[in-house]
């Protein structure tokens, strides 16, 4: 499984990615609120341990935020010092798949992780629709109006985060950092690529779906959808 973990004690944070990854499992890590939830955002994870007290934005505002932007699929454990009803009761409110109070055991969080993910098994459409074309994240075939699109590693990353964040605009510096990480090329790398992209994507058809939006970044919706 891919699992982030955003938990700011260094302690917690650093035995739980150990852990995880020694039970063969691909894990990443953030510090504090705002790097966890750009990372969860930007990338496809089965599963997020969040720490309820963060710096920057708390788990809870994370948790809904996520729930808000079509990250239904993702399993998400918070943890927290707080053992109080109405603390655990916010936690599923915002979204939460479970709460876990600390001190705590890292084998029953994996376990817990482990039945979250297993009941989902074959209960996720993991399909992206936006408009006629869809993106299978299990097989990882692109196709519109049912013609099949073939498209370079970079391409396809550009196009998962653009229909995950449909029909809402993305930032270049976004798209930038999911590519190349903080290392910015000397080209305009990012350019050529939406364009590679949209010369796939909306060429052969009538009605375009990537959309520029100048100054800011790239949205990918239908026209009559203007939202933003």
């Amino acid at each position: 499984m891919d699992i982030l973990i955003i938990e700011d004690n260094h302690d917690i944070h650093d035995n739980l990615m150990e852990f995880f990854a020694l039970k063969g499992h691909d894990v990443e890590g953030a510090l504090d609120g705002l790097s966890g939830l750009h990372l969860a955002a930007s990338k496809n994870f089965d599963a997020i341990v969040l720490d309820v007290m963060l710096p920057g934005i708390d788990g809870n505002q994370i948790c809904r935020s996520l729930r808000q932007n079509s990250k239904s699929d993702i399993a998400i454990i918070m943890l927290s010092a707080r053992d109080q009803l109405e603390d655990r009761l916010l936690g599923f409110k915002v979204g939460a798949d479970d709460y876990v109070t600390k001190p705590f055991a890292m084998s029953e969080i994996l376990a817990r992780i482990e039945a979250i993910v297993t009941r989902r098994v074959g209960k996720v459409n993991r399909t992206m629709v936006v408009a006629d074309l869809l993106f299978d994240l299990d097989t990882m075939e692109v196709s519109r109006a049912g013609t099949t699109i073939k498209l370079n590693p970079t391409c396809m990353k550009l196009l998962e985060m653009l229909m995950r964040r449909s029909p809402h605009v993305v930032k270049r510096t976004e798209l930038e950092d999911l590519i190349w990480g903080g290392h910015r090329t000397a080209s305009d790398s990012l350019r050529s690529n939406i364009h590679m992209l949209r010369r796939a994507l909306d060429k052969p058809f009538d009605e375009p779906l990537l959309q520029t939006v100048h100054g800011i970044g790239y949205k990918l919706c239908a026209l009559n959808n203007t939202r933003q």
